[in-house]
C-alpha cells in the first residue's frame, strides 16, 4: 500500500482503532499515545498492508503488539527498579448524555464503570479477544489470525472471559 492510502485508512478505521486503544490501555492519554504509535508503525510497515486483506485487522494487530511490548517493558522495569503503579484508570466521563433522568444516567454510568473495571482485571490473553470482538467488531477468525492462535482458542477465551465477567458483575451488582 502506498503512503497516500494510509490517510484513507486513518479516516476509515481511525475511530474504531482509537476506541480500541483507549479500551486496551485504560486511559485516554495512554490510548492516544498507543494510537499515534500504531499509525507511526503503519507508516513504517506501509508496504506490508494489503488494502484487500483486512487493513483494519492489520492496524488492530499492530496496536495490540505495541501494547503488549509496552506492558512487558514496564513489567521488566518494575522488577529492576519499582516506580509505582501504572495508572490504568480511565478518566471518568459520562458518554451517554441523552438521558434526561439523573438517576438513570447515574445507574448507566455505574454499569459502564463496573464492566470496564471487570474487563480491565481480566488476564491479557482474555482481554485482547474481548476488546477485539466487542470494541473493534472483528470476527473470531480475524482475531485468530491476528493473534496467531487457532479459532477454537479464541472461542474458548471469549467463553471463559464472558463467564468470569458474568460472575464478577453479578457479585458487584448485588453488592451495590
Amino acid at each position: 500500500m502506498e503512503l497516500a492510502g494510509l490517510e484513507q485508512l486513518a479516516e476509515q478505521y481511525g475511530g474504531v482503532l482509537y476506541a480500541f486503544c483507549n479500551q486496551l490501555t485504560g486511559s485516554r492519554q495512554e490510548g492516544e499515545e498507543l494510537y499515534q504509535e500504531t499509525f507511526l508503525k503503519a507508516v513504517e510497515l506501509h508496504r506490508q498492508i494489503d488494502a484487500v486483506q483486512n487493513p483494519k485487522g492489520f492496524l488492530v494487530a499492530v496496536a495490540a503488539r505495541l501494547w503488549r511490548n509496552r506492558r512487558r517493558k514496564y513489567a521488566w522495569r518494575q522488577r529492576i527498579a519499582p516506580m509505582g503503579q501504572w495508572d490504568e484508570q480511565e478518566e471518568q466521563q459520562l458518554t451517554q448524555t441523552y438521558c434526561n433522568n439523573p438517576e438513570e444516567l447515574a445507574l448507566q454510568w455505574e454499569q459502564q464503570r463496573l464492566v470496564r473495571q471487570a474487563v480491565s482485571e481480566l488476564p491479557d490473553k482474555w482481554k485482547l479477544p474481548v476488546y477485539m470482538y466487542y470494541t473493534v467488531g472483528l470476527s473470531i477468525e480475524e482475531i485468530a489470525s491476528l493473534l496467531r492462535i487457532p479459532t477454537g482458542t479464541v472461542k474458548s477465551r471469549l467463553y471463559k472471559a464472558r463467564k468470569v465477567l458474568k460472575e464478577k458483575l453479578e457479585v458487584s451488582w448485588n453488592e451495590k
